[in-house]
């Protein structure tokens, strides 16, 4: 049985009728997911306001107007904070590129695995933040970011890092999302992730125009680490849910991962290896598939999505809005 997964890009500086759009079409799925333990097992409003304003103040504005076009209701508002969110875990790959030649740009590259029903697939072109720094990012949580650029010359992604430990803090795509739309340097954007606390484990990969680059390893409950690791699926140093990395083939993916960066592979040959096994999962019923593959060159601003026979390449400076159907071709 295969199934489609449809993917749209979408322009819009400032939130208004097409991200409410978003809002109506996902928010019975989110707001099921969220109270799934009771309203009462979430952050209050108060709790969740003063967390946004402590730890990502410019955001604000911008949650403030979401929560408007949203409704205005105290569920709505919690959920948009992403503050304490239940837990949620995925797969993922990431890796950067740095051309052995120095003839091409950097580039930092991602698998994303998960679940196709779960996929939000708004590929958003937004100036949420500072009208001069206009971000591209795969949207998730409504205004989170599972990867993107922005038009400072920064680039970031995500991945899970193999822990079931939960805490108090972020949901990871807010964090992202804050990240493109505040940090300009891979510098800056280690600086917010030292400080800003997540609610589960994640690695985070950056790299910005100047090549400077880092995977960050942030946890609810260990210090911010800052990598050098130019690969990473779902563990950090060593494997901790071994259940999880058997699923997932976690430590099978590093390795061909790695073994494309310690040979020096072309970036084309790092693309075509994101395409298939194993970095290419088809664990779509499980949760584990991969949905789309992802380039993104912060020195141009450019980024491209790839399936097997397919991309989409889009850029900060002239992103067009367009659909894309994706038919996965089979559940297994």
């Amino acid at each position: 049985m295969s199934i489609n997964v449809s993917f749209h890009a979408v322009s819009e500086d400032q939130p208004g009728e097409k991200w409410q759009a978003i809002f109506n079409r996902s928010w019975p799925g989110y707001r099921a997911w969220y109270l799934r333990s009771g309203a009462v097992g979430r952050p209050s409003y108060l709790e969740s306001r003063r967390a946004i304003r402590e730890h990502m103040p410019e955001l604000v504005p911008t949650w403030e107007r979401l929560v408007g076009l949203a409704g205005g209701g105290d569920v709505e508002a919690r959920f948009l904070s992403l503050w304490c969110p239940p837990p949620y875990i995925a797969g993922c790959a990431q890796a950067v590129w740095i051309d052995p030649a120095g003839t091409q740009e950097p580039v930092l590259l991602r698998n994303y695995d998960f679940a196709p029903a779960l996929l939000e697939g708004d590929w958003m072109a937004t100036r949420w933040t500072d009208p001069r720094n206009r971000v591209l990012a795969m949207g998730d949580c409504l205004w989170g970011a599972l990867d993107g650029v922005n038009e400072a010359g920064l680039s970031a992604s995500l991945s899970f890092g193999g822990r079931t430990v939960t805490g108090a803090g972020f949901g990871i795509p807010l964090v992202l999302r804050y990240v493109l739309e505040v940090a300009h340097s891979t510098a800056e954007a280690i600086a917010l992730l030292q400080r800003v606390p997540v609610h589960m484990s994640y690695s985070v990969t950056l790299l910005d125009r100047s090549a400077d680059w880092a995977t960050v390893f942030v946890a609810p409950d260990r210090a911010t680490e800052v990598t050098r690791h130019k690969a990473v699926t779902n563990f950090q140093h060593a494997v901790e849910w071994p259940e999880h990395a058997r699923a997932t083939h976690s430590p099978q993916r590093l390795a061909a991962l790695q073994q494309q960066i310690d040979q020096r592979a072309p970036l084309q040959a790092l693309a075509d290896a994101l395409l298939r096994a194993p970095l290419y999962q088809s664990s779509w019923l499980r949760g584990y598939g991969t949905l789309y593959s992802a380039l993104y060159r912060p020195l141009s601003g450019q980024a491209t999505l790839l399936w097997p026979g397919d991309s989409w390449a889009q850029s900060v400076t002239t992103f067009e809005e367009g659909q894309r159907k994706v038919v996965y071709p089979a559940y297994t």
